[in-house]
């Protein structure tokens, strides 16, 4: 959880995780949409699914327990060679470094590494510099130790330098480049998407798609729709929708536009409310796994990526009418 989260929030999540799924064992038994929607707002969900299925494995192969072995872990889904590390040196004691991006800011200070460390040339460099420094038998206390110290004191932005015990160690402190360590290399640019979606009602229910396994979000359930090409204008939801289900629609009124940011991209997603023509309900799935039509009190069962779950919330917050949301949460 904490790989892409901050830590304020990755407890929040964590505590009703553990509370829900309190061993390997019930990871493993839960069905996939359970999983997914105990980790909804944490986004990059490849990570529960992978969780999920490495569970499966530990409990098939290790009897329910975690190994505490690099070798092991690293063949476990999701997990690579720093989670691999922290599990095995933090939890085993095993005599592995670990290097997060904490550790990395350290090492490049201490050491006044002048290149990006995203390169494989000072990669190779700390990792280098990591091995060495391991004390032998205190990986557990060394590694966390490290990792604290770089979230706390030796910071991204104005470090502690007059606190750190190793100032009269650090090459940069010496030489005046903390705040030049480390070099990130050059920012990736932002990528605008915007897309567009809408609410299908028929009789009381509305359309609910979920996406394909191998998609962006996979396995997490969304409104139809496609994204808005240049050109286009917001009036061609109807067209999105009838291209992605074979349903035809009728657009009844705007509901609102959300935005959210994944990795490199903005996302900027525009809904409506709209109607079913006819009482042909069945969807073609043109881009989709499967399909629910649901009453509006289901909603809560299903897990969805960012833009339909603000959609949601705004609904509830400012026209809870729509979707017989009688309160707010």
């Amino acid at each position: 959880m904490l790989q892409q989260t901050q830590m304020a929030r990755g407890v929040t999540y964590f505590t009703r995780w553990v509370t829900r799924f309190p061993d390997t064992t019930a990871v493993a038994d839960a069905n996939r949409q359970e999983i997914l929607k105990y980790w909804e707002g944490l986004g990059y969900y490849s990570r529960a699914r992978n969780l999920h299925k490495a569970a499966q494995i530990i409990v098939d192969d290790f009897a329910g327990e975690v190994p505490c072995d690099y070798d092991q872990l690293i063949q476990l889904p999701g997990i690579g060679p720093y989670t691999a590390a922290a599990v095995a040196s933090v939890a085993g004691n095993r005599d592995i470094a670990v290097i997060d991006a904490n550790v990395t800011r350290v090492y490049a200070r201490l050491f006044d590494i002048d290149i990006p460390v995203k390169e494989k040339k000072a990669k190779d460099q700390i990792a280098g510099i990591a091995d060495e420094l391991l004390p032998v038998g205190k990986s557990r206390l060394y590694n966390q130790a490290l990792m604290e110290l770089g979230g706390v004191v030796c910071t991204p932005k104005t470090p502690e330098c007059s606190l750190c015990i190793l100032s009269e160690f650090c090459l940069a402190f010496d030489r005046g480049t903390v705040n030049e360590r480390p070099i990130t290399g050059i920012s990736k640019k932002i990528t605008t998407i915007q897309r567009l979606s809408g609410i299908v009602f028929h009789e009381g229910r509305i359309l609910l798609l979920q996406r394909r396994e191998n998609d962006v979000w996979g396995g997490l359930w969304e409104f139809p729709g496609g994204e808005l090409k240049k050109g286009e204008g917001e009036d061609a939801v109807a067209d999105k929708i009838l291209e992605c289900t074979g349903l035809t629609v009728d657009i009844v009124d705007p509901i609102t536009t959300v935005t959210h940011h994944y990795t490199r991209y903005k996302s900027i997603l525009h809904c409506y409310h709209c109607k079913l023509q006819g009482d042909d309900i069945e969807p073609v799935l043109k881009s989709a796994d499967d399909y629910r039509w649901i009453i509006p009190e289901e909603l809560v069962h299903f897990a969805f990526p960012a833009g339909p779950r603000k959609v949601i919330e705004y609904i509830r917050k400012k026209c809870p009418a729509l979707l017989n949301f009688t309160t707010s949460p």
